[in-house]
């Protein structure tokens, strides 16, 4: 759940106020904001159909380590760079971000064997959720403070990926071949 709340928390402020952080912070046009979004939500789609196979390949596990929290580097250092560099660090964290969402979807019915369907409504009831209530809490932070303070503390949440490590395994060991 935690990894579920730091996943689409951080989703939902970009998705929600990255075109109104373009325009705060670069003084962009509504239009050109909404080209960053449109950036941005193409490299989340581009990350979701990447990841699928990527952990086919190199475990899911792996694949949750890397998209929630190998997104802290480039988090943390967004809110610090210019135009060009938040335009290309928004694509790296959306097709990373992204990439995780049926490795834990798939690694969510592993540790839950024979409740495909409880699993996959608990995880898209929960991601939904935590986006919606992310979406308001974050709104009243910005009311409150700024978009860029908004920002600033999101960039913190992909960090939370370091419980990662508490998860068991739960895919078969894979034979090397001779």
């Amino acid at each position: 759940m935690a990894l579920i709340f730091s996943k689409y928390f951080y989703l939902i402020s970009l998705t929600n106020y990255y075109t109104f952080y373009l325009i705060d912070k670069f003084q962009l046009s509504v239009q050109q904001a909404q080209i960053g979004l449109f950036v941005f939500l193409f490299a989340v789609a581009a990350g979701t159909i990447i990841g699928g196979p990527v952990g086919d390949r190199i475990g899911r596990k792996r694949v949750i380590w890397i998209s929630i929290l190998g997104v802290a580097p480039f988090s943390l250092v967004l809110p610090y760079v210019g135009l060009a560099g938040t335009i290309a660090l928004t694509v790296v964290i959306g097709v990373i971000l992204a990439s995780a969402f049926s490795a834990i979807l798939v690694y969510a019915q592993e540790l839950v064997p024979g409740n495909v369907g409880l699993i996959a409504g608990l995880f898209f009831g929960l991601a939904f959720g935590a986006a919606g209530i992310g979406s308001a809490l974050l709104g009243r932070l910005a009311d409150h403070t700024s978009i860029y303070y908004v920002f600033k503390v999101c960039a913190w949440l992909p960090l939370l990926g370091l419980l990662t490590a508490f998860l068991p395994e739960v895919e078969p060991k894979r034979r090397k071949a001779a």
